[in-house]
């Protein structure tokens, strides 16, 4: 993880697959998003982070999730449920970030109230061109909770 840059927003990153994970990561540094990118393996971990339990008492609250939906143990649907459900956490944008093109799957993260549902790109390149995609729409024309300058 690199230092975070000025004005960076905080970036959680729920993905089992490490190589997924690099992508994602180098990406964002390609891409030059201002940024802070934490990155987390489980569901439990990603539950953990967002509430700043255990090992994760001094972290950021995060700005977005990027939710796998294939995670070991505490699934990414149970992680969106219960994002949602809670009042303090319902406001983090949560997109779903999944290899699924499940209609099923799709319909349901939905149904959760998930932001958006992106199919992960299996090319290096085309994930560089989501994560500028990404940038542009997300972190530039976007309005996230807690951005605004208080003026």
């Amino acid at each position: 993880m690199t230092p975070p840059a000025q004005n960076a927003i905080a970036i959680l990153l729920v993905e089992p697959n490490p190589g997924d994970a690099r992508l994602f990561t180098e990406s964002f540094a390609d891409a030059s998003i201002a940024s802070d990118v934490h990155t987390v393996t489980d569901g439990e971990a990603a539950l953990e982070f967002v509430h700043q339990r255990g090992e994760y008492a001094d972290t950021p609250r995060p700005d977005l999730i990027l939710l796998d939906l294939q995670l070991p143990g505490t699934s990414g649907e149970a992680v969106l449920s219960e994002l949602k459900s809670e009042p303090a956490l319902r406001s983090i944008p949560v997109i779903v970030l999944t290899s699924s093109d499940s209609e099923e799957d799709i319909a349901r993260s939905y149904e959760l109230h998930a932001n958006a549902y992106l199919q992960k790109p299996v090319d290096p390149e085309e994930f560089v061109d989501l994560v500028r995609s990404f940038e542009e729409f997300w972190l530039t024309f976007v309005r996230l909770p807690g951005d605004g300058d208080g003026a």
